[in-house]
Parts: C-alpha cells; sequence; structure tokens
C-alpha cells in the first residue's frame, strides 16, 4: 500500500456535542467537560464539536447552566484545535423560524465567543434556510459548512444529491457535511455518493456525520475515506456506538500504516478514553443511559426511521393503550412521508411525521385528525419540501388555506429589537438576549435562578442535589 498517495483523513470528535446527546439525553455538565478540553486539544483533531443541537437547550432546562459560558469555558482550554457547532438553518438551535436579525447575531456572537466551524442543516434541504447564516458565517470569518440531511427515497438519487452540492457551493459554503443523522448511509451507497460529490465539486471538503443505530457505521466510513471522503466524526469509546459515532480509538487504529493515517497517537488517547470511562458507569448506573440506546436496530434500516424516533413510537402508543398497532404505525411512516413530499426524518419532521402516523393509524381513517405541525408542512411554513406535495393531500389537510411558496423567513419581520425591550430585566451579557429569543420561558427561569445565585448562599443550607439553592 505504500506506493500511493498519503491522504491522511481528518477526524472530527463529537464527544462533546452529539455523543452525549445521543446517549445521555445531553446531560454532560460544564464541570465535566472543561477538565478534559486541554488533553483533547493536543490530540490532533481535526475539530471538536462541542456546541449547538440540543447542547443549548439543556443548559438552560436541565443543568442551569449558561451555555455561553461553557462555551468560553471550553475556548480557553482548547488553544489550537477549531471548535464547531450544529446550527438548524433559520431555526438556529430552537424549534421555529427566527428572523434574519437574529439569526445574524447569534453567528456574530458564536463566533465571537470561540467558535470556529458551524455546521448549518435545513430538516427539508431547502437551501433557501440555510442563506442567512452561511452569509453570516462568513462574514464573520468563520467557516461555514453546510450539511445535507441524507435519506432514502424514490426522489432521493445521486443526481439530486449531486445538485444540492452544486447549490451549496454556489451558495458560498466552505466544505460539506453528509449528515446521516439515523444510520440509513450502508457502506457501499456512501463511497458511491462520496466519488458522485468529489466530482460534482472538487474544491469542497466532504465531511461524513453518521450514527452507530443501525451497525454499520465503521464499514461505512472505511469504504468513504477509500472514495475520497476527508473528514469523519467519532466519539470517544466510552460514549460512541449504539445511537453515537463510531469510537474514535477503533478508527485511529484502523488507518495506522495506510495512507489514509490519521496521524493520531493512540496512546494520546488512552487518557482521554480513562476520562470518561466513568462519566459512562455513573450514566449507567443512574439509568441515563439505556442499554437500549446500545443495541443495534436493524428495523433503522427497514422502516428509515432513526433510532430515537422508535422509541418515541413506542411511548405515544403506551399512552393510548395502543402498543399492538407498533407495526401498523411503522408501515404507515413511510406512506405519510411521501404524501409530505418526501422529507428527510431529522428534528422537527420525524416527530411531526411519526405523530402524524400514529393519528391515522387510530384514527382507523387517513388524516381524520390532523396536527398543527402537519399542516405547518402542507402550508409551507417550514419551507420548499423535496417533491411538491400532491393537491389531493393539499385539500384534505388544509382545505383552500393559502399556502406559502417563498422563504419562510421572508414573512417575519426583524425582531431583535423587540427581544432586547423583553429580555432587558434579567440581562447580565449582550448573549442573554439569544438565550431568550430561542427558549423565552426556560431562559427566563434560568435568569431568575442565576440572580438568586449572586445573593449570599449560606453552603449548609444548599441543595445541592437539585441544583437549587435558596437565597
Amino acid at each position: 500500500m505504500s506506493n500511493i498517495n498519503p491522504r491522511p483523513v481528518k477526524i472530527t470528535d463529537t464527544t462533546l456535542r452529539d455523543a452525549h446527546q445521543s446517549l445521555i439525553a445531553t446531560r454532560m455538565t460544564t464541570e465535566q467537560i472543561v477538565p478534559i478540553v486541554a488533553k483533547m486539544d493536543k490530540v490532533g483533531f481535526h475539530a471538536l464539536e462541542v456546541w449547538g443541537g440540543a447542547t443549548f437547550d439543556a443548559s438552560l432546562r436541565f443543568l442551569k447552566e449558561d451555555p455561553w459560558e461553557r462555551l468560553r469555558k471550553i475556548r480557553n482550554e482548547a488553544k489550537n484545535t477549531k471548535l464547531q457547532m450544529l446550527f438548524r438553518g433559520q431555526n438556529i438551535l430552537g424549534y421555529r423560524h427566527y428572523a434574519d436579525d437574529v439569526v445574524e447575531y447569534f453567528v456574530q456572537k458564536s463566533i465571537s465567543n470561540g467558535i470556529d466551524i458551524i455546521r448549518i442543516f435545513d430538516a427539508l434541504n431547502d437551501m433557501r434556510n440555510l442563506q442567512t447564516a452561511v452569509k453570516a458565517a462568513n462574514k464573520e470569518k468563520g467557516h461555514a459548512q453546510v450539511a445535507i440531511s441524507y435519506t432514502i427515497s424514490d426522489v432521493h438519487t445521486l443526481e439530486y444529491y449531486v445538485n444540492l452540492a452544486k447549490e451549496i457551493e454556489e451558495m458560498g459554503a466552505n466544505s460539506i457535511c453528509i449528515k446521516d443523522m439515523a444510520g440509513l448511509l450502508v457502506p457501499y451507497q456512501a463511497a458511491e455518493l462520496v466519488s458522485a460529490l468529489k466530482e460534482a465539486v472538487p474544491s469542497l471538503p466532504i465531511e461524513l456525520h453518521t450514527h452507530y443505530t443501525s451497525g454499520v457505521a465503521a464499514m461505512t466510513y472505511l469504504k468513504a475515506i477509500e472514495a475520497g471522503c476527508d473528514i469523519i466524526d467519532t466519539a470517544m469509546s466510552p460514549l460512541s456506538m449504539g445511537t453515537s459515532q463510531p469510537a474514535t480509538e477503533v478508527l485511529v487504529a484502523t488507518f495506522k500504516g495506510t495512507p489514509y493515517d490519521t496521524g493520531i497517537d493512540s496512546e494520546a488517547l488512552t487518557e482521554i478514553t480513562e476520562y470518561f470511562r466513568p462519566i459512562r458507569e455513573e450514566a449507567l448506573k443512574s439509568g441515563l443511559m439505556s442499554t437500549k440506546m446500545l443495541e443495534v436496530d436493524i428495523n433503522t434500516l427497514r422502516y428509515q426511521v432513526p433510532g430515537g424516533m422508535l422509541s418515541n413510537l413506542v411511548s405515544q402508543l403506551k399512552q393510548q393503550n395502543a402498543e399492538d398497532k407498533y407495526y401498523e404505525v411503522l408501515k404507515e411512516i413511510p406512506r405519510v412521508r411521501a404524501d409530505f413530499g418526501y422529507l428527510p426524518l431529522v428534528t422537527p419532521t420525524s416527530q411531526i411525521v411519526g405523530t402524524q402516523a400514529v393519528f391515522n393509524v387510530l384514527a382507523g381513517e387517513r388524516y381524520k385528525m390532523v396536527s398543527k405541525e402537519s399542516k405547518g408542512i402542507v402550508k409551507g411554513e417550514y419551507g420548499r419540501t423535496p417533491v411538491p406535495i400532491s393537491d389531493e393531500i393539499v385539500k384534505k389537510i388544509i382545505g383552500n388555506e393559502e399556502r406559502i411558496t417563498c422563504r419562510p423567513a421572508d414573512l417575519i419581520k426583524p425582531e431583535l429589537e423587540k427581544l432586547k425591550a423583553e429580555a432587558s430585566a434579567y440581562a447580565q451579557q449582550d448573549e442573554d438576549v439569544l438565550s431568550y429569543a430561542l427558549f423565552p420561558q426556560v431562559a427566563t427561569d434560568f435568569f431568575k435562578y442565576r440572580e438568586a445565585q449572586q445573593t449570599k448562599v449560606d453552603p449548609s443550607i444548599a441543595d445541592t442535589n437539585n441544583k437549587t439553592y435558596p437565597a
């Protein structure tokens, strides 16, 4: 093999973001994260994914921590490695579309607090929903990586993905990520897809992100790298596999001595592995990490449904005493998805399609009951679906209501100044208005808690277990 040109593969480690989001409900605290960052910084990773996704919401809501403070502390320890975040296009890190001025300000603040690479995606792959964030990242001299939400259907052909990649290049992105959130990409198809993208947009680095849910992820990485993939996402072994990413140490060992050698020293990883092991043990003991999350679920490939969505379905059916309808609902999901224009199934579309499938099965008639979110998809509130929704479905779901054909955010007036006024009573830093914009109630509760913290607390009566302190 030595006569092949060396083409070292780069590794983005996801332990501090996606791995604990996937396995332990995003509950790793800043206190657990900060002590190991300096060691991870010396390894030679391409990037550390440390922020965005659900970490922002979980910090405020469950850990009573300021996500901005977390980012600054991590940046302080990571002197050499790029820091990366996940960003939901016009939804930022929330669950609705925000005005452009809020998106721009969020990007600006993320970069000024320490983020280098912003991975931007849209659940529908509607590129119009990414433009503002990409422009803002370019303006702030950040690295704008656009992620394609990968899925399988009659319309998601190689040609479809190649056309998206060309649009992404034109938009001014610095790299492309194939975001396989459900672990649907199998090895030989990965090789085909990566080859096609490398040929279509040779100037853009290609990164591959997948989950181990269906059991094929490490093999998928191997074939993708042989086909020219530049960067892969992995997690340190104690928080790898299952619904998380393949293990960093395993892939470093796999490529050692080959043209794809990562250049990372396995010895340097050992100490980091040891650091995360007790965190894993504790999560297993407390029930925060369920062994269910660690199983291979081949139904993922059969029904093309992300692992997290399957567990969601089970609990919805349990509440209705209709667990016997599980397989009926699984068969209904692809039908609803086709009716709704072949949506990729990722937050929030996976929840919308799953819930509608449950309604259809339980009501015994399709679309007799329709959720507000399903109406939103059909109306165009989330953007353009991969293929147009048929007139028959439109009529059935929203009757003669008018549909949105423009970019949804074009209908949202600038809202930053209004939000600043609303948050002014509690704001102690510029960034607080952004926390408030995304999660008004949760952020307000956090601000009140933070204020209480700053009065003199008597440690002898502090309730440290529940992370609430009587002031």
